[in-house]
């Protein structure tokens, strides 16, 4: 089940002694899981925020750090790269990485024969809907795409709150607007939310839409109209329709006065020259950033009474401690990092994979021997 992880900044590097083993687990955990349950297996488990979360542990990262996310998915993309075989890649990562994915796309597509173009646009929908049409206060620096063998891919992006020095993880699997994570890992209780993808806010997105479709001028003409009532200051509005619902009373955190600057004007500019044929078309258009979002909810809401979604978009908490104690971890929590019982693992692992594959060699030698006596037995028939 999808749930919470708190993600505190932690400092300091992973050890390169220690990286290579939890690189050699790693790699041993997933081999594993290919070869007995299937690659689409692999990404199903990483689009589970706890999942995610036991398996940093069990490698041996922080238990409780904002680097499991980087770490995890570095590790992951050095071993699969590594060898492609394995039937899993990733794409991405921190930083300017993120920036690498469509490049990488056209390589995964050589691989495994996958759409490059996809796997560029299904990246590109996740890393919008949670940098404009989400604004929890959380800012993306990490954004890693999965792709197995037989096609199927997720995405998993971090963004951190420079305020509080935490950091949100989004596991993306839905590459629509509405409601696309299978979970979000962080603190929950967050103000000021704006929450565009949620399913409530689904008549909101389609406003949106009519809103960008009325021009440029009637378009920055209501979002005047919305800033001042939000200000408080007298509206022309106010006597044609009579007060809005946050003179009621109703007041969202989030709501501030979106002033539009020259970029967000030619923003509306060019959206009403080719204006969006639907929400993914406009989740797709260059410049869609927050604040166009922001102005599109303010007078979604303020003029006309429809509303965004303020809901917290984090999943139900769980303590993700509870796998910490497979070979300590890298802080010393719940003790130092245990080498000796990780190469344990990784030695039990890879002879359970060996015994797997003996195992399907003897089952398929076994059928062509059979295949061999039924053909034999058609020949004597005949």
């Amino acid at each position: 089940m999808p749930g919470v992880a708190d993600l505190p900044l932690h400092g300091g590097r992973v050890p390169p002694w220690m990286l290579r083993i939890m690189e050699e687990l790693a790699e041993s955990i997933v081999r594993y899981m290919v070869e007995v349950r299937g690659p689409s297996t692999v990404l199903a488990m990483l689009a589970d925020p706890l999942w995610f979360q036991a398996f940093n542990n069990v490698i041996g990262m922080d238990w409780d750090s904002s680097g499991s996310t980087t770490v995890v998915t570095g590790i992951l993309k050095t071993v699969t790269w590594r060898d492609p075989n394995i039937g899993v890649l990733v794409l991405g990562g921190k930083g300017a990485r993120m920036r690498r994915v469509p490049e990488e796309a056209v390589e995964a597509s050589k691989l495994y024969g996958v759409d490059a173009g996809e796997l560029e646009r299904a990246s590109r929908i996740a890393a919008r809907a949670d940098s404009s049409f989400l604004q929890d206060g959380y800012t993306l620096y990490h954004h890693a795409l999965v792709v197995s063998v037989e096609g199927d891919y997720i995405v998993v992006q971090q963004g951190m709150n420079t305020g509080s020095g935490m950091a949100r993880r989004y596991h993306v699997t839905r590459f629509e607007l509405e409601e696309p994570h299978s979970g979000v890992a962080g603190i929950s209780g967050g103000e000021g939310v704006l929450n565009a993808v949620a399913r409530e806010s689904r008549d909101a997105r389609r406003l949106y839409l009519d809103l960008l479709g009325e021009g440029p001028r009637r378009l920055l003409r209501l979002l005047g109209e919305a800033n001042r009532r939000i200000r408080g200051q007298p509206s022309i509005l106010d006597y044609i329709e009579g007060p809005s619902p946050l003179q009621a009373g109703r007041r969202p955190a989030y709501y501030q006065p979106v002033i539009p600057s020259r970029s967000l004007v030619k923003t509306i500019e060019r959206l009403a020259s080719d204006p969006p044929i639907d929400e993914l078309d406009l989740a797709l258009k260059p410049g869609v950033g927050p604040r166009l979002v922001r102005a599109l909810a303010l007078i979604a809401d303020v003029i006309y009474g429809v509303p965004t979604s303020v809901r917290d978009p984090v999943t139900h908490p769980l303590d993700p401690y509870l796998y910490a104690y497979a070979i300590g971890g890298k802080d010393g929590v719940p003790y130092p990092f245990d080498p000796r019982t990780a190469r344990e693992a990784i030695s039990f692992l890879r002879e359970a994979l060996e015994e797997a594959r003996v195992g399907e060699r003897v089952k398929a030698r076994a059928l062509e021997r059979l295949h061999r006596l039924v053909s034999s037995l058609e020949r004597r028939c005949l």
